[in-house]
Order: C-alpha cells, then sequence, then structure tokens
C-alpha cells in the first residue's frame, strides 16, 4: 500500500540547480524516515540524504553537504531534495526510499520501500 513516486528529474548544465520530489501514499511520511538515494551506471547505490519520521534529523553525504538540502511538506505528505550547484558526478538516477519510524544509517540496506526513481543528468 505504501508508494513513492519521484519526480522533479532532468538535464541541467554544471552549477544549475533542481528540485526532486517523493510523493508519498498508503502512509504519513510521519511514520517513516525517508532517503534520498543514487546511482550511477556501473557503480553501487548510495546514500545522498535522508529524514527522520519526526524531520528532527538529517542526514547528508559528504559529497552533497552543503549543496542538497531534504525538506518535508506534511500537508502534502511529500519529500523533497533540492540540489544546488550541481556538478557532472551527481548524474545519475536518483530514488526515494522509505522505512518505518527511524533510520540509523543513510544506507540503502536499511529502506525496504523504493520508488521507480527519476534521472538526473548534469551536463553542459
Amino acid at each position: 500500500q505504501l508508494q513513492l513516486v519521484e519526480s522533479g528529474g532532468g538535464l541541467v548544465q554544471p552549477g544549475g540547480s533542481l528540485r526532486l520530489s517523493c510523493a508519498v501514499s498508503g502512509f504519513s511520511i510521519d511514520y517513516y524516515a525517508i532517503g534520498w538515494f543514487r546511482q550511477a551506471p556501473g557503480k553501487e547505490r548510495e546514500g545522498v540524504s535522508c529524514i527522520s519520521s519526526s524531520g528532527s534529523s538529517t542526514n547528508y553525504a559528504d559529497s552533497v553537504e552543503g549543496r542538497f538540502t531534504i525538506s518535508r511538506d506534511i500537508a502534502k505528505n511529500t519529500v523533497y531534495l533540492q540540489m544546488n550547484s550541481l556538478k557532472p558526478e551527481d548524474t545519475a538516477v536518483y530514488y526515494c526510499a522509505a522505512r518505518p519510524l527511524r533510520f540509523r544509517l543513510c544506507v540503502p540496506l536499511d529502506f525496504g520501500s523504493w520508488g521507480q526513481g527519476t534521472q538526473v543528468t548534469v551536463s553542459s
């Protein structure tokens, strides 16, 4: 019943910005930690940013900290990833995922429900 749908990906020039959305249905994000992950061809899926079910705790990969911001809109049951100062190495398929109540580590194995992904390409 829990569903996650990503949107907002696309082609952007280096230094540009994108805002990804993760629309959650079936259950309130109040009860789930939500994570953003990405996977480039030939590379392992990695954690980008995670937010706790309360919204009080966030985590960012070193490679994106200071450039990306995760946020929530409870009324819309949606989690966002604002991506600024994008670099070519940010190019990947971006996924959102959910874990009941709490996350310990922002790693893929800790998250069981996944969206289908949205492509982000950073290129001039």
